[in-house]
């Protein structure tokens, strides 16, 4: 009695929060293999974190749909403890593949160790889980530190005679800020010229109000710092509301150099006007990849291409803002 009791709490629940998270697509339910549909879950973040995400969630939504062949379930799970129930769902369920986004990189051995015994193959994308790559099948991911080693070399590359840094980061523990600030850090704790003056996150969204907080409590603390690294462009474009409340000029030609990431075409614009100076690319497009993954191993073939952590990495550029163009935000740009 208790099993079942379990069986149908979790069913409950992965339907719960589909009811909450999921955009246009049908529930999983046993019908799928009857009408041929390949059953999927789908676990992301909020949409309304970024126009990175709303683009992400859209790229997934577009795909796995009834009339590309699948049964899709997609659920919104900002933490890492929501996640992880959704996932123990769909295992209890039976999909027969899992996608995460994952809010925070560990915690997730269990779950996926489960997800594999009961012979359902998982998928990562946009952000990595540091776990053993045997526990999922591949990865469609950005290279976060890379984004982070070319940001920082970016910047090496002014030669400025000191650098004073304000730092906003992410979510903290997520792949995308550990990867955006490691390099960071790692400069500034090797080289005497590198100086964070204020740190501070954005907190689980990457909340522009949050960021722009921070930019004001170094403000009014009389704190001296010439560089803005914000680790997405809503962080950026927060900081920038607080520098122009205080006067402070910033841009090609202003007193603070400005640093996104993301490449959302409203912060690229910023850059082709001048008042920002570099946005890092991420790219949100991992669905198609996937989708052919899966229709591939559906067909009995075998995922090819993949590397010694089972991933294909995006390949993904930075932007200066003395070199952008029109073409530059019109390829590279997301949203409008």
């Amino acid at each position: 009695m208790r099993k079942l009791f379990a069986l149908i709490l979790a069913l409950a629940m992965v339907f719960a929060l589909a009811a909450c998270g999921q955009t246009g697509a049908a529930p999983a339910g046993d019908k799928a293999a009857d009408s041929g549909l390949i059953k999927v879950g789908i676990i992301n973040l909020d949409p309304s974190e970024s126009g990175y995400r709303e683009a992400n969630v859209k790229n997934l939504t577009d795909t796995f749909t009834k009339e590309n062949g699948y049964d899709a379930t997609f659920v919104t799970a900002p933490t890492a403890d929501k996640q992880l129930e959704a996932a123990k769902g769909f295992i209890t369920a039976q999909v027969k593949y899992i996608l995460v986004s994952a809010a925070e990189t560990t915690g997730w051995d269990e779950v996926l160790a489960d997800a594999k015994e009961a012979g359902i193959k998982v998928f990562l994308f946009d952000r990595m889980i540091d776990c053993d790559p045997s526990l999922y099948t591949a990865a469609v991911v950005s290279d976060m530190r890379q984004e982070g080693e070319t940001a920082v070399a970016w910047l090496e590359s002014l030669g400025l005679d000191e650098y004073k840094i304000l730092h906003i980061q992410g979510q903290l523990g997520s792949a995308a800020q550990i990867g955006r600030s490691d390099p960071l850090t790692e400069k500034c704790a090797a080289d005497d010229k590198w100086t964070i003056v204020r740190e501070g996150t954005g907190g689980d969204s990457w909340d522009a109000n949050e960021a722009r907080k921070i930019a004001e409590a170094a403000i009014n603390a009389g704190e001296q710092f010439n560089i803005v690294y914000a680790e997405n462009d809503g962080m950026a474009g927060g900081v920038v509301e607080a520098l122009d409340a205080a006067g402070i000029t910033h841009g090609v030609n202003g007193d603070v150099i400005v640093m996104g990431f993301d490449c959302n075409k409203w912060a690229l614009r910023e850059l082709l006007a001048g008042n920002w100076n570099y946005d890092g690319q991420c790219s949100p497009f991992q669905a198609a990849v996937i989708d052919k993954m899966i229709k591939t191993l559906e067909a009995g073939g075998s995922i090819e291409g993949l590397n010694a952590l089972n991933q294909i990495i995006s390949e993904e550029k930075g932007f200066d803002a003395r070199e952008i163009t029109q073409a530059d935000i019109d390829t590279y740009g997301l949203g409008e």
